[in-house]
Order: C-alpha cells, then sequence, then structure tokens
C-alpha cells in the first residue's frame, strides 16, 4: 500500500536550502518515490495553518518512507538540511 511523506518546511538560508535540494531528489529516487508536491503556491481555506512550503512524496509503502529515512544518503542530505531549514515531517499509509 502506498505511504506518504508531507513535510512542512520553513527556509532559513535559501542558498544553503538549494543545496538540499540539489541532491535530496536523488535519494528519494533511489527508494522509489515521487514527488506530487514540490513547493507551489499555497492558498490558506480555513484555520490558522500558514506553512511557508509544503512537499508530498509517494512512497511503495511505509517500511520504504523508513527506510530512506534512515539512509546513508539521506542522512548526509539531512546535514545540510538542519543548517537550512525547520522541517516537520509525518508520514500516513495510503488507501
Amino acid at each position: 500500500m502506498s505511504a506518504y511523506l508531507i513535510a512542512e518546511i520553513t527556509v532559513l538560508d535559501p542558498d544553503g536550502y538549494e543545496e538540499y535540494r540539489a541532491i535530496v531528489g536523488a535519494s528519494l529516487a533511489n527508494y522509489g518515490a515521487k514527488f506530487l508536491i514540490r513547493g507551489g503556491e499555497i492558498e490558506n481555506i480555513e484555520g490558522g495553518w500558514a506553512p511557508q512550503r509544503l512537499v508530498m512524496c509517494e512512497f511503495p509503502d511505509m517500511d520504504t518512507i523508513h527506510k530512506w529515512y534512515a539512509s546513508e544518503e539521506y542522512q548526509k542530505a539531512k546535514k545540510i538540511r538542519e543548517d537550512t531549514a525547520i522541517f516537520n515531517i509525518v508520514a500516513v499509509t495510503g488507501i
């Protein structure tokens, strides 16, 4: 069953974040993930949630999300990310 990774991102250092973006896509592709949302215009329809940036990726299953997140290649990207942005990340199974 497909699973989805959703990240709310607040970019602190745009130049540094571009370095992260340049390498994270390859790590995702190696685990069969595909981007469904990568930035784009956000329109608040109801409530007080006002994310600056959203990303959503589809993975083959929840286990693959965990393998990707723990992978050595993503951990290298994550170190760059931690200095350039604040992330809130959730994973959810599909129907």
